[in-house]
């Protein structure tokens, strides 16, 4: 009798999307009969997860970025190999590509799956680096895996030459379908139970853009003056972010902003005892597209004096479950500077909810087909977001039908059960073919 497949998952970072993806993945593959090890930070949700699941979790002490370092961790994947002997070997993210390719160079089958290619978080030397590095890792590459048509159109771009698949993310729709309405999901929270509330959920970090959010929220407040945002995550730029909060402006035109703290909306601490806000229903002008949308917004909230915007804004810290804030959620957002494709959208999507995304790698992708207009934007536009923000906040019916087209949309297009099946796919594919390395790769679809 042949013995189940055995594979090495070697992830860093162990929080955040990645980690959330690889724990559904890990979960299919041990439903499947597979032998399961992962490689990842000690203590972090991801290893919490595997392990609870019953997958084999081995520390590996690795940093978010290459350096000095990078041997050490490398060699530590190479015992990790030798201890596990897997069949194939699954990096997650360019620090584990780095690290796990250095380490195996092709001698076992190597699927690499960047969830945003390395080259898009830095600029000059290092960004060529780090494009050169991925055009010359692919001949120690025998399937990228690319979360979107995107994402895989820039890594070609950029002259990595491999064999491709895309497989997009998908979630689990049961998390995120079954639950407590809106208002017992504010009221589990001690969120205001009209207000009209905008959450944001990722890693506090550049990558994510709460910080273009921060600078584009007076503009909202100035238009929709009782809206909450509640930020949820934690990361390295959570003390900046809070300190960009406190310092806050809006016009102080703007009635009943700043006359009293939001109710749980404390800025820098999780939501405390509730109390009725008054509720935003009435319809407004259409939404702006990004190319139409100007500075105007901007300037004028800058210009003015100040009121207290920072007591509308609340940040959640790190979560164990998502789920309730998005069924708390009137809007969620997305102010990403680069993906490959965020999963935070699916999954407010799968809980019926809209969401207005930044135009990066996977966006499109993502969205239900005729939803631009309303739900993109360009990145690193606080003014173009502002604008989207306002114009989906003053329209609760349009609201409401867009987060029923995104949850069937998702439902139909985005089930982790699909994605996993596709994985499972290009694992029989590497594992079943001849070890010789590949030449110029195209795409492969699943």
């Amino acid at each position: 009798m042949r013995s189940p497949l055995t594979a090495l998952h070697v992830v860093q970072p162990g929080d955040g999307g990645v980690a959330r993806v690889v724990t559904d993945v890990i979960a299919a593959q041990l439903d499947l009969g597979m032998r399961v090890a992962v490689a990842c930070p000690p203590g972090t949700p991801l290893a919490l997860a595997a392990g609870a699941r019953g997958a084999e979790v081995h520390p590996w002490r690795a940093g978010r970025e290459p350096g000095p370092r990078l041997v050490a961790e490398s060699r530590r994947v190479a015992a990790l190999v030798d201890l596990v002997r897997p069949d194939l070997v699954h990096a997650h993210s360019a620090k584990a590509g780095l690290a796990a390719r250095i380490a195996v160079r092709g001698r076992i089958p190597t699927v690499y799956q960047p969830h945003a290619w390395s080259f898009e978080a830095v600029d000059g030397v290092t960004g060529a680096l780090a494009r050169r590095w991925e055009r010359w890792a692919a001949r120690w590459t025998d399937r990228v895996i690319c979360v979107s048509e995107a994402e895989r159109r820039r890594g070609e771009h950029a002259g990595v030459r491999a064999p491709w698949s895309v497989i997009h993310n998908g979630v689990d729709a049961r998390r995120f379908t079954a639950g407590p309405g809106r208002a017992a999901a504010r009221a589990a929270l001690g969120l205001p139970p009209t207000a009209p509330l905008v959450v944001c959920v990722g890693r506090l970090c550049r990558q994510k853009g709460q910080d273009v959010l921060l600078d584009a929220w007076p503009a909202v407040l100035a238009r929709v003056p009782d809206a909450r945002l509640v930020l949820v995550g934690d990361g390295p730029e959570a003390e900046a972010l809070r300190t960009a909060a406190a310092g806050l402006c809006v016009p102080a035109a703007a009635p009943g902003v700043g006359l009293a703290p939001a109710a749980g909306l404390s800025p820098g601490t999780g939501p405390g005892p509730r109390a009725a806000a008054g509720p935003r229903t009435e319809p407004g002008p259409g939404p702006r597209t990004a190319a139409a949308a100007g500075t105007a917004t901007a300037s004028r909230t800058t210009a003015a004096p100040c009121g207290a915007a920072d007591r509308t804004v609340t940040f959640a810290g790190a979560v164990t479950d998502t789920a309730p804030w998005y069924r708390a959620a009137d809007l969620v957002v997305q102010p990403s500077r680069w993906e490959g494709m965020a999963l935070a959208p699916l999954e407010a999507m799968a809980g019926g909810r809209p969401v207005l995304l930044t135009d990066v790698d996977g966006a499109r992708e993502s969205l239900p087909p005729g939803q631009e207009a309303h739900c993109l934007v360009r990145p690193d536009d606080p003014a173009a977001l502002a604008d989207a923000l306002t114009a989906l906040l003053r329209r609760p019916v349009l609201r409401e039908a867009l987060g029923r087209r995104a949850q069937q949309h998702v439902l139909r297009r985005f089930d982790v059960r699909r994605a996993n099946a596709a994985l499972a796919d290009v694992y029989r594919e590497v594992t079943a073919a001849p070890r010789h390395r590949h030449e110029l790769g195209e795409p492969i679809s699943q």
